[in-house]
């Protein structure tokens, strides 16, 4: 267990992050943001900001949507393409890291919709796919959710 999994902050104070968070920003300090966000985050199976946007209590631009899974523009985007995909039903899937074998339909549910926004989004030239999980990997919001990044040169490493 790292030292930043121990972290706990007040919910003040993590609101106060998220909402830097949710602001859209410069790309330094907006990853500066998101990795504050990612360690002020309690990793819980609490309500999310995302349970609240699939219930229509905080308006997206939604891009699409079934009968499991939503799929909106990230308000702080990353490249000209930038889609969150999520579960409409959390069922304990806080992270990747969280998977059991009765995830295993709604995760490959949840990349395959990453392949068909790519494609109605005019990817064709390619596309990265992230999930973040736990305060390292940067993960802000417990409630598992893909990255579709695309319209630019993506750089390797990373980060």
């Amino acid at each position: 267990m790292s030292d930043n999994e121990n972290i706990k902050c007040p919910a003040s104070s993590r609101l106060t992050v998220l909402r830097s968070h949710l602001s859209p920003d410069s790309s330094s300090s907006a990853m500066a943001s998101e990795k504050e966000a990612a360690l002020a985050a309690a990793p819980s199976d609490a309500p999310t900001i995302f349970d609240k946007i699939i219930k229509k209590e905080i308006p997206a631009n939604v891009v699409y949507e079934d009968d499991k899974v939503l799929a909106f523009r990230d308000i702080a985007p990353q490249a000209p393409t930038h889609i969150l995909i999520i579960p409409k039903v959390k069922d304990g899937l806080t992270g990747l890291s969280k998977a059991e074998e009765r995830h295993f339909e709604i995760l490959g549910r949840l990349l395959y919709t990453a392949k068909l926004l790519a494609k109605q989004e005019g990817l064709e030239d390619g596309f990265r796919v992230v999930i973040n999980d736990g305060p390292q990997g940067c993960q802000s919001v417990y409630h598992i959710h893909v990255h579709l990044l695309g319209g630019r040169q993506m750089n390797w490493p990373p980060g």
